[in-house]
């Protein structure tokens, strides 16, 4: 194809340069004490302020903790204002709710059942009211265009020439993803950077778990031709873990361990992301002027999606999600969160204080600790590094669930890591917005767990105040009865408030792309524009009751002990067939139906009011597989709705992207069906059969049973061909430099013409 000799240097043994050189440093996990029958984490070593911090008011050195230091910075006295004034917002309007709710109810609290309806309505009201704030203060903070604590100001010496000393490591750590999505989004990424003068101060990292030998083998052949194409040796590196513990916070610790201290920083994509060289670079100019944060999280944009679903959920991220992420950014400032990906983590810190050890108890809620992102920032803050979200910074980009069962298997794992914070709430010196931080993605579950006790609770007093004979006089003998009073226009007063707290931000967003945004223009103009967005609060409406009912099973499920298998999850688009809409769905249908016509016949007039919540449910299963289908998406892409300023103006990022798909799609198609699987064209492609070699190292000394069961496994593997192999066998082959150097030779040797093509090797060859 034209390309330019790999520049590559091999060791003295023969083998790729995947890794530079090794730097081991110890990377302790914390602690677990118990205090007062609870388990604590506590730090494995005191925290420690790094170098060249800026010194006290009075210009000599400051000698209080790097911890009390953080106390004294202008931001956290103004956080404490912002997040007090969101408590009183919050707390206030809710208890208003409540006694509106039971003044609401036909016997005004008189009763138990109505008291516990009530004390649910207040939590969910105040949960949707976080919501709401967030949303209003991103707005206010992105119209005015005025924020002095906006980290993205910090970069503003961008000509200033950076240290020649500063490295960055910009890691993609993969289990069993999409090999031809991970190294076009990578390559993008790295084609991207390449036109910045910066460029030479990152390496790229893919650190792999995958367990499937084929992924395995087509894994290596991505990363030596990218490093082939663009003379990447030395600065483009892949590492696949042999002991895959801990999942993605083991194989970055991992990745820290061995090779971490070499880089002041590190990158972390996930395996969907691309980002822009002038944000990479944007990123590493605002950690060398903030020398107190620890991590800057961007917000990414989601893109390239083509189901309905999917193009619902990235236009909903594109139009609402800039104001609340300017949201979250005015109330937590220098408190903020890690979300695990697309953003950049000063390494010593990360290194000395986020090693994280295993909960005690069996999973879900003990073991390996799975929403580890949310824990890490906790630790930093508690050592007391600084954390923003810089919400304002273009160029990061993600993808996003293709079909709502997508979604939900997502959700269940991060269900059940969510959970788990519950145990770590206690944890000491914790920062008290990252404790709120912990309860916050906890009630992201479990207020739909309130929800559904909610509805339960209101249905059961509908149903017993439509059967049983009304009491007027339940305290005994008296001149007045107590009516039971239902007042319907109160009720739909509270309804609109409510409304009101669900939509208004999205009209206030509508408000904003016009005044302040990139224009209505960039969405297909304003009857696009709001055609979109309604289509999106319908979709969105119908989409809530079923998450209500999934993610209750989810809490329900954890709490009673049973846990959930982590599988990654499939990336690009796939469509939910009506059978798999059947099996998740059917259930929820026939529940939805039988409830429905249950308070129909025993309470009409409670009906209407739970119309949406049935309605959604026995509308589940072709809601999840229309909604799935990429065809419905393109088809409503063309109508020009939910289009996103990204859609109508590709980004090069994305542009490579997709060149860099299309042409590995192009190059599969000229394969024969054998050479897609990888195992076979380690086997019979001498490229292939090469690279995999060098990149195992020299063969190790094994005992004689163990050698002789192998050299059974290349025999059988000859006589009866790759079929005769399970994964594990395959595995084991592939572990072994001489057994692929051995079944290579002998598949090529084989002058068998059909044990030949069983391998799918081309013709009869000549022993080698």
């Amino acid at each position: 194809d034209g390309a330019a000799e790999p520049r590559v240097q091999p060791r003295p043994d023969g083998r790729l340069p995947a890794l530079p050189p090794s730097t081991r440093r110890s990377m302790r996990p914390h602690r677990l004490r118990r205090r007062r029958g609870r388990p604590v984490l506590v730090a494995s070593r005191e925290p420690s302020a790094p170098d060249g911090l800026p010194p006290g008011p009075d210009g000599s050195p400051d000698t209080r903790s790097f911890a009390a230091q953080r106390r004294s910075q202008r931001w956290w006295r103004t956080s404490l204002i912002r997040r007090l004034v969101l408590g009183v917002l919050i707390l206030l309007p809710s208890i208003v709710a409540a006694n509106f709710m039971i003044d609401v109810l036909p016997h005004q609290g008189r009763i138990w059942i109505e008291v516990v309806i009530a004390i649910f309505f207040a939590a969910l009201f105040g949960w949707i009211s976080i919501g709401f704030w967030t949303a209003l203060f991103g707005f206010l903070t992105l119209l005015i265009r005025r924020d002095s604590f906006a980290i993205t100001a910090a970069d503003h010496d961008s000509q200033a020439p950076l240290d020649a000393t500063v490295r960055v490591a910009v890691i993609m750590p993969i289990c069993a993803e999409p090999v031809e999505r991970v190294f076009a989004g990578l390559r993008a990424t790295e084609r991207s950077l390449a036109a910045h003068s910066e460029a030479g101060h990152f390496d790229f990292f893919v650190l792999s778990d995958s367990a499937d030998p084929s992924t395995w083998v087509h894994e290596e052949e991505a990363w030596f031709d990218w490093c082939r194409d663009v003379g990447g040796f030395g600065r483009i590196f892949y590492r696949r873990r042999r002991v895959r513990r801990a999942r993605k916070s083991g194989n970055v610790a991992d990745f820290c361990r061995r090779v971490g201290s070499r880089y002041r920083y590190m990158i972390v994509l996930d395996a969907d992301s691309v980002m822009s060289g002038d944000a990479m670079v944007r990123l590493l100019r605002m950690m060398e002027a903030r020398p107190r944060a620890g991590v800057i999280q961007t917000v990414p944009v989601a893109v390239g999606q083509r189901s309905m679903f999917a193009r619902a959920q990235q236009f909903a991220s594109r139009v609402y999600g800039p104001m609340f992420a300017a949201g979250l950014h005015f109330w937590q400032l220098g408190d903020g969160q890690y979300w695990g990906h697309n953003a950049i983590i000063r390494m010593a810190p990360f290194i000395e204080h986020c090693s994280l050890p295993r909960l005690p108890g069996r999973p879900p809620l003990g073991g390996e600790i799975l929403s580890h992102d949310f824990v890490e920032a906790a630790l930093l803050g508690r050592a007391g590094w600084e954390l923003w979200l810089a919400y304002d910074l273009p160029g990061s980009y993600e993808d996003t669930s293709s079909s709502l069962l997508e979604e939900m298997q997502r959700d269940r794992r991060w269900c059940q890591g969510n959970l788990q914070h519950l145990r770590l709430l206690r944890m000491g010196g914790l920062v008290g917005a990252h404790r709120a931080l912990f309860l916050n993605g906890v009630l992201s579950y479990v207020s739909a767990v309130l929800w559904f006790c909610f509805l339960a609770l209101s249905t059961a007093e509908a149903i017993w105040e439509a059967v049983r004979p009304p009491d007027y006089f339940p305290s005994g003998a008296s001149l007045f009865p107590q009516w039971p009073i239902w007042r319907p226009d109160w009720a739909l007063a509270l309804a609109g408030v409510t409304a009101a707290i669900l939509f208004l931000p999205k009209v206030l967003s509508i408000f904003l792309l016009v005044v302040r945004g990139p224009g209505a223009r960039a969405f297909g103009g304003i009857v696009r524009l709001s055609v979109s967005v309604l289509l999106e609060i319908l979709m969105s409406s119908l989409f809530a009751p079923i998450r209500m009912v999934f993610h209750t099973r989810f809490v329900v499920t954890n709490l009673l002990g049973y846990t959930v298998t982590w599988r990654s999850s499939s990336r690009g688009d796939s469509e939910t067939s009506w059978r798999e809409a059947v099996r998740h769905h059917g259930l929820d249908t026939v529940v939805g139906a039988a409830w429905g016509l249950g308070v129909y016949w025993l309470n009409p007039s409670y009906f209407w009011w739970l119309t949406p919540i049935v309605a959604a449910l026995i509308l589940s299963v072709p809601t999840s597989a229309l909604a799935s289908r990429i065809r419905l998406g393109d088809r409503v892409r063309r109508l020009g709705l939910l289009v996103t300023p990204e859609e109508r103006n590709l980004p090069p990022e994305l542009q490579e992207t997709a060149r860099q798909l299309a042409h590995a799609a192009d190059r599969r198609s000229l394969r024969a069906p054998s050479e897609t699987d990888g195992f076979i064209r380690v086997v019979v492609d001498p490229y292939v059969n090469a690279i995999h070699r060098a990149l195992l190292g020299p063969p190790r000394r094994l005992r004689a049973d163990i050698a002789q069961r192998r050299r059974d496994l290349v025999q059988r593997a000859v006589a009866s061909g790759p079929a005769s192999l399970n994964p594990a066998e395959r595995l084991e082959v592939l572990y072994d430099p001489q057994l692929v150097t051995d079944l290579h030779r002998r598949v090529w040797a084989e002058p068998d013409t059909d044990r030949a093509q069983r391998w799918g090797r081309p013709g009869a060859a000549a022993p080698i």
